[in-house]
């Protein structure tokens, strides 16, 4: 009965304060009831208020984590966060070809909560050419998705326009986050499947600070949910509202951006394995 529990893998960096990256990736999964293994591919030096510094993992022991995984592990979903620089993005699109470690979410982080850009401007053109055509699923913010398709996005419509286009790049399930639409009473996230079928996913927005690593929580939990076998739109719809349940179901860390409430369920979920 090896490796029988179900597994999954994030590739992102850490975050020294607890409340993005690596960190809330594997909390994220293991609430989900899923085995999170990681590689790590940069360290920060990181809080509630801000990302003080970082460094970036030699190219070397990038590869000897996805080696060590890979060669124990069986790792059924995988997803990628933080990746800091050319170099970096390289090494993981490398050992992504080199190794199956099932279906592939994208988080395409670029700007940390404080402000801080955690990709290098020279390195978005690499995560464009080389990582998103590898993409099962992407799952860009507004910015995120601006900097991607070099287009300006206002308006749910342009949300839509902005999706075709990244699927053009490559990548065959895209769902554009709205939180940055501040002035709507609900949060609004765009989703274009494979198949041509869209459609959108809501939630009331909640005023609150406290909402540091959002994005690693959604894509995370979208891994975690693809690793267990749910189809993408299922686990896009379990991902939006595991979210949604960490905001409601605040806890009270630091001074600045505080983190998700990782315990949270989902209604009428508790217990699922």
């Amino acid at each position: 009965m090896i490796n029988q529990t179900i597994q999954a893998l994030t590739i992102a960096g850490t975050d020294s304060g607890g409340g993005a990256g690596v960190m809330a990736d594997i909390k994220t999964m293991q609430e989900r009831h899923v085995f999170s293994a990681a590689v790590v591919v940069a360290v920060t030096a990181q809080n509630t208020i801000g990302v003080q510094d970082f460094m970036a993992m030699p190219k070397k022991m990038i590869d000897e984590q996805f080696a060590s995984v890979a060669s124990d592990l069986k790792i059924r979903a995988c997803k990628t966060g933080m990746l800091a620089d050319v170099a970096t993005v390289e090494a993981v699109v490398a050992n992504l070809k080199k190794y199956d470690l099932g279906p592939l979410t994208v988080d395409s982080v670029m700007i940390a909560k404080g402000g801080a850009r955690l990709l290098s401007e020279d390195a978005i053109a690499t995560v464009r050419d080389q990582l998103l055509p590898l993409a099962d699923i992407l799952t860009p913010n507004l910015p995120e998705a601006e900097e991607l398709t070099g287009t300006k996005i206002e308006t749910k419509d342009q949300m839509i326009i902005a999706a075709k286009k990244l699927q053009e790049l490559g990548v065959k399930n895209v769902i554009i986050k709205g939180g940055h639409q501040t002035h709507s009473k609900e949060s609004a996230d765009f989703v274009l499947l494979e198949d041509g079928h869209s459609f959108w996913v809501s939630s009331p927005r909640i005023d609150t600070v406290r909402t540091h690593g959002t994005g690693d929580t959604l894509s995370s939990c979208i891994t975690a949910e693809l690793a267990k076998g749910k189809d993408v739109e299922t686990a896009i719809r379990i991902g939006k509202q595991y979210v949604q349940a960490t905001i409601a179901n605040g806890i009270e860390v630091g001074h600045g951006h505080g983190p998700l409430n990782h315990w949270a369920t989902i209604a009428g979920e508790e217990g699922e394995n």
